[in-house]
């Protein structure tokens, strides 16, 4: 018995990461290696490297839960990306239903910071919309243009949320020459052009766009593997999910310089004044 503690103990030391090992495992995450590739990369065993995503991310999830507040954005863009946890609806054995399958991120960015003002991991539906649309309308220190796509549960969910003190319009893509308003990505759709419909309030029509989110969307499959279509790195539990995602949001926020606006979203948006280290974020493990 004496032995196997004794083992114990230096299991345990050995899985003590110093911070120079944190930031090597938060560094290659954070630029889009998987697990594996951050094994090969570390030498430092999955579980243990999983298990600091987990903490980190769910410290970061509660430092911008926290912080990002009382915004002065002007702008804002909303969408939703797809993914999927350990397989898709349609092949998830009925032991994991409810537990695994599609889920939607679902993101708010100011087009003038750049900055992901609120993000939500869930559903795709009206309920989700709600709530997504509700915190993003607590965070806001003032009336704003707001544009999301076509999707219709948008428009009940920004009225709850909202009422009338919002500029909001709506940017319809059309697809083959047919309107269509619940889009899911194909590779074989045509995108021949958009209309807008202003559904509140009095937006800037120069203003209605969703093209940084969009392009967000993007960021988020570059930046984390498990959102990479046609590979085996998805994500095989939700909590591992999300917190991937609220890693990426925080380094993305509070990290990255933005190549555009030569700050990050954080400094440019009032809320940071300088760039965050990974020593910093990897302190909010304290």
């Amino acid at each position: 018995m004496l032995a196997i503690l004794e083992r114990s103990s230096i299991f345990l030391l050995m899985n003590k990461l110093n911070i120079e090992k944190q930031k090597q495992i938060v560094s290659c995450l954070v630029e889009g290696n998987s697990l594996r590739a951050t094994v090969r990369m570390t030498g430092i065993h999955r579980t243990t490297i999983q298990k600091l995503l987990i903490r980190l991310g769910k410290a970061c999830a509660e430092y911008q839960q926290k912080h990002l507040v009382n915004l002065k954005c002007k702008d804002i863009q909303c969408d939703e990306v797809w993914s999927f946890v350990y397989a898709k609806t349609k092949n998830v054995p009925d032991h994991l239903q409810g537990k695994a399958g599609d889920i939607w991120t679902w993101t708010a960015m100011c087009a003038d910071s750049k900055l992901i003002c609120s993000f939500m991991v869930g559903n795709r539906d009206a309920w989700a919309a709600m709530l997504f649309i509700e915190d993003l309308a607590s965070r806001l220190a003032n009336r704003v243009q707001l544009t999301t796509d076509g999707y219709p549960v948008y428009k009940d969910a920004v009225e709850r949320a909202f009422g009338s003190e919002v500029d909001y319009a709506r940017l319809i893509k059309i697809y083959n020459g047919i309107e269509v308003l619940d889009k899911k990505y194909s590779s074989s759709d045509n995108c021949i052009g958009t209309r807008t419909e202003i559904v509140t309030g009095k937006p800037d029509p120069k203003k209605i766009s969703t093209s940084y989110v969009e392009r967000q969307n993007l960021t988020m499959r570059m930046s984390m593997r498990r959102f990479t279509r046609l590979t085996n790195a998805f994500s095989k539990k939700i909590e591992n999910h999300y917190c991937a995602i609220a890693l990426h949001f925080m380094y993305y926020n509070f990290c990255r310089i933005h190549q555009t606006l030569r700050v990050t979203p954080a400094m440019e948006a009032g809320i940071s004044d300088h760039v965050w280290s990974l020593d910093e974020t990897i302190e909010l493990l304290d």
